[in-house]
């Protein structure tokens, strides 16, 4: 579904994503770990058109992406919920999320169908639909940036650290929601610092450092991995 060949992306002269390879079925879910810093957000805006790649080839069901406005990501169903959830908070919660529809093109005619379902996987979003999103806390907000992509009918759902602030008991419910979704055949590339969480809510991982993949495999496997284990998840390695 998504195949990404020698990635290079850059912030001027520095070089934030660096020859990376990576590849991904339809309907599965991956994670990012890695340190802060070591691109992981980059290659999320370099795949969803925020940041023009230097080098390298992105495609995406056989079309090539690379260098595509963002706009124009979107369009194909890569929907990103950024770090910071960024939604419009002197807008209503309604209005966000009908924002978020038009990202859907011609794969929903029917926005108020699609409303129902965000409605139905966080209920809370109901409940507060003509509320402004400023006045949302943190974890509500978290589901209303979720709820908006959703809105766009994504084929691929990109999301840059989801439980950033938030107390156990939302992450939890986010988390349930996303696997839900996922269970649902949605493919979903997570970048997270849980790396913990990460692993479990995934079928495969790549590990980054500076800019480049140094580690990859099966998320269940990575989790024994003493490498892994002992840098991303804060225990001692066995033997």
């Amino acid at each position: 579904m998504l195949e990404i060949s020698g990635l290079t992306a850059r912030y001027g002269g520095i070089i934030a994503v660096d020859g990376i390879d990576l590849a991904m079925a339809p309907g599965q879910a991956v994670a990012v770990i890695g340190a802060n810093g070591a691109g992981k957000t980059s290659l999320l805006r370099a795949i969803s058109g925020l940041l023009r790649p230097a080098r390298g080839r992105i495609t995406f069901a056989g079309m090539t992406l690379t260098g595509r406005p963002a706009y124009a990501v979107a369009r194909q169903g890569i929907l990103m919920v950024p770090e910071g959830r960024r939604i419009f908070g002197a807008l209503t919660v309604e209005e966000n999320l009908r924002l978020g529809h038009r990202a859907a093109a011609a794969r929903s005619r029917r926005p108020d169908d699609d409303m129902d379902k965000v409605f139905a996987l966080f209920p809370m979003l109901a409940e507060r639909r003509r509320q402004f999103a400023g006045q949302l806390s943190g974890g509500q907000q978290q589901m209303l940036a979720i709820g908006r992509a959703m809105m766009g009918q994504p084929r691929l759902l990109l999301l840059d650290e989801p439980s950033l602030g938030l107390g156990p008991t939302v992450v939890a419910q986010v988390f349930v929601a996303l696997q839900a979704l996922h269970r649902d055949g949605l493919g979903m590339i997570l970048v997270e610092q849980n790396a913990r969480l990460a692993l479990e809510a995934t079928e495969f991982a790549y590990v980054m450092e500076r800019g480049r993949i140094v580690h990859q495999g099966p998320s269940a496997a990575m989790r024994s991995d003493p490498m892994v284990v002992h840098h991303y998840l804060g225990e001692a390695a066995g033997p």
